[in-house]
């Protein structure tokens, strides 16, 4: 069956909101994909973390939900949490160079 664009206007719709409510926060990468209709992705590559977080605290996503990683041969460090926001599922996930020579284990837990 062929997805129409009536199909992604949840998470479309999420969106437009977002971008009223939290326009001064740090603009993300956007992605809304025909294979997940309802999910709204937000990933944050400038910013790191930093902009990970503003966007988790400003959405009332528990920090204990967060799920901390490592990948890129332990170069890099990627947060990633799912929530709700006006009937879209979103997932947030921020990426950050980890720096040379900082010895950071790979599923190195979930952050708190």
């Amino acid at each position: 069956m062929t997805c129409t664009l009536y199909d992604l206007s949840v998470p479309l719709r999420a969106l437009r909101l977002l971008a009223v409510e939290f326009a001064h926060l740090p603009a993300p990468s956007v992605a809304v994909s025909t294979v997940y209709p309802d999910l709204l992705d937000l990933s944050f590559h400038d910013g790191g973390f930093a902009s990970f977080e503003a966007w988790r605290e400003a959405l009332g996503i528990d920090p204990s939900e967060v799920v901390h990683r490592v990948q890129g041969a332990g170069r890099t460090g990627v947060l990633d949490v799912h929530g709700v926001f006006a009937g879209a599922r979103l997932r947030l996930t921020g990426y950050t160079r980890i720096a040379s020579g900082t010895s950071v284990p790979a599923g190195a837990g979930a952050v708190s």
